[in-house]
């Protein structure tokens, strides 16, 4: 079976467009989003969804070139629309798959199987189409972040509030300042942790008011600095800045490469003076981890 090479993909910017929309998927496609996310699911009524399967499938079908940016978000499989989506969309090859409102990794298992099937039953290599999973829009869900590690084809985890806050019956997820409140922090935490355990990509949730792109920068760079690698969006002016946020700086690389070369000269050395301070291993895993993102490792 092989393995998705997503990774050498950028995932910085997902950007989601309604599957019911041929201009609006054309658009995400030919923006600057590292990946387009081709909408099934909550941007399309149970009315459109018949229509949305086909209008996707062509999309990706008229687009071979770049196809392994063009993902495509599925219903949840606890309701009766996954299977007619993957039958309908996997003839024309996603670059990937997201799935929502997970319960835990068994659902991931049971998809592995049917991706199996149907890439088989069209000439892809088995295994090789790659999910981001969203972890958190079920109270089941929360309980199980940590169980992601070696599951088939996850190569990043992401989260959601307001699908929680409906599991959970509240009537509203954000304090009075307009921050989210202590339980939906908590589900970004534990999609960080969990990507971490799994050893995947951690990928922020929405910011839904897509003027405010000081706002989107602030919290951006706020999460990269936490540990996230990207950010979904959900309009075509939120893309230039997830990227520019989740890109390093030259001064970052600069720094990262002098790290690793101090702990070059200095082998078998667990800390060094650097600057005033001290520098040790975790420093130097980091400036590593910095310096393969941007391919200069």
């Amino acid at each position: 079976m092989s393995t998705p090479a997503t990774l050498s993909i950028k995932m910085r910017s997902w950007l989601f467009a309604p599957g019911d929309s041929e201009k609006k998927m054309a658009k995400a496609a030919d923006s600057a989003a590292d990946i387009a996310l081709f909408d099934l699911e909550d941007a399309v009524t149970t009315e459109n969804k018949v229509l949305a399967r086909q209008l996707v499938h062509d999309c990706l079908a008229s687009r071979p070139e770049g196809r392994d940016r063009l993902w495509v978000r599925v219903n949840p499989l606890d309701g009766p629309y996954t299977l007619l989506d993957l039958a309908a969309i996997m003839p024309a090859r996603p670059g990937g798959i997201m799935l929502p409102k997970v319960d835990g990794r068994q659902d991931v298992e049971r998809l592995d199987h049917y991706l199996s099937a149907l890439e088989v039953a069209n000439g892809i290599d088995e295994g090789s189409t790659p999910l981001i999973v969203l972890v958190t829009e079920t109270a089941k869900a929360m309980f199980h972040t940590g169980d992601y590690r070696g599951a088939p084809r996850v190569v990043a985890l992401t989260w959601g509030a307001e699908d929680l806050a409906d599991s959970i019956g509240a009537s509203n997820n954000r304090n009075d300042d307009g921050s989210y409140g202590f339980t939906y922090e908590l589900a970004r935490s534990m999609c960080l942790l969990g990507a971490a355990a799994a050893g995947v990509m951690a990928i922020e949730t929405i910011q839904g008011d897509f003027r405010d792109l000081e706002g989107l920068k602030a919290r951006a760079e706020k999460v990269r600095r936490d540990g996230y690698r990207g950010m979904l969006a959900i309009h075509p002016a939120q893309v230039d800045v997830i990227n520019a946020a989740f890109t390093p700086t030259e001064e970052e690389i600069a720094h990262a490469l002098e790290v690793v070369d101090i702990f070059a000269k200095n082998p078998g050395v667990g800390a060094i003076g650097y600057k005033g301070g001290m520098l040790d291993r975790p420093h130097l895993s980091r400036a590593e981890h910095l310096l393969r993102q941007v391919g200069r490792l």
